[in-house]
């Protein structure tokens, strides 16, 4: 990928809206957007539950298009707001912050001794149904959930390149949902609409759009932990519009969450 390409890459982010993206959670998840988002030429306000100075470092890996806040200050400063922790904590997200906003939610229903949701149990809500409950001021859009962040760190390419990416979006408010393919162009892909956050579990664990597309198949006979490993550091492959919502019309619902080994 040459210089050309990414420097008028970034030239076309001056026509988006989202120059500033709050990250409240810096797992894997939240760390590889940043990372992206930081190398296409947006500033990041980094937050997570352990407050600013466990950041330092992250902050200074990414330069000075970062730094490090409160999940509430995050939620202030963003144009739009990377929700990424863990499901189980979805409720702790300050929602008085981030009332007005479109939230990006990339969580996903995990199956933890101790705790679940009877109406996740019994399809009555999608997770992201669930998160957009809790916040009811905010315009909540399902995105960067089903792809691996070191597959979001390599799978990006500018627009109109012929093996570009897609990745699929949910949400209940079309103005939102622009927002938020807006900014995923201007990291590197492409999006297919699958619908409302109610139509978002095609694209949920145990669908065929859930990680899979974006690795390929992996190797048999792997335990749960080598499992999860070889995901962790697969090369990506790309997945095109066509074929995204090819697996999209394929999904049959079965039961959700998947279990934590």
């Amino acid at each position: 990928m040459g210089r050309g390409a990414w420097k008028r890459e970034r030239e076309r982010r001056t026509q988006v809206s989202t120059t500033t993206l709050g990250i409240i959670g810096t797992g894997m998840v939240g760390a590889g957007v940043a990372r992206r988002a930081v190398d296409a030429g947006l500033d990041v306000v980094l937050s997570n539950s352990r407050g600013p100075r466990s950041l330092a470092g992250l902050v200074a890996e990414l330069g000075e298009r970062a730094r490090a806040a409160t999940p509430a200050e995050a939620a202030s400063a963003g144009d739009l707001v990377l929700a990424s922790v863990p499901l189980v904590a979805h409720d702790r997200l300050p929602r008085a912050e981030l009332a007005g906003k479109t939230v990006i939610d990339p969580m996903n229903y995990a199956l933890i001794p101790g705790w679940s949701f009877p109406e996740l149990d019994s399809d009555e809500l999608t997770s992201s149904e669930l998160v957009q409950r809790h916040l009811a001021g905010a315009r909540v859009v399902k995105a960067l959930h089903n792809i691996g962040p070191k597959q979001l760190l390599s799978l990006f390419r500018p627009a109109g390149a012929p093996d570009r990416t897609a990745l699929p979006l949910s949400g209940d408010d079309p103005g939102a949902k622009k927002e938020v393919a807006d900014l995923l162009d201007v990291l590197g892909f492409d999006t297919v609409d699958l619908g409302s956050l109610a139509d978002s579990w095609r694209s949920e664990p145990n669908t065929p759009l859930y990680a899979l597309p974006y690795v390929g198949q992996p190797p048999t006979g792997l335990a749960p932990t080598d499992l999860v490993a070889w995901f962790q550091q697969a090369p990506g492959v790309p997945v095109s519009v066509a074929r995204i919502k090819e697996l999209a019309a394929s999904a049959v619902r079965g039961p959700a969450g998947f279990r934590m080994q």
